[in-house]
């Protein structure tokens, strides 16, 4: 088993970021077997309400520096 994931992983990192992405994503989905619909509903719900909060003008946005140097000052 372990030569066959490490002849895989070997062909694997070969390919382009983009190819490696995809099977990355693909791999990382197959191992989530009961998505909850309640869940991806949430929080498709929760990103149309904050990207109507942007667009109207109630949320505002901060450049990353500002935000890192908020973060890191906790």
């Amino acid at each position: 088993m372990k030569s066959e994931i490490s002849k895989i992983l070997e062909a694997a990192l070969k390919l382009s970021p983009e190819a490696r992405a995809a099977i990355a994503g693909s791999l990382i989905e197959s191992l989530d077997e009961a998505v909850d619909e309640n869940v991806e509903a949430a929080w498709a719900d929760e990103i149309a309400r904050r990207v109507q909060d942007l667009d109207s003008g109630k949320a505002k946005t901060i450049p990353w520096s500002k935000a890192r140097r908020l973060i890191l000052s906790r």
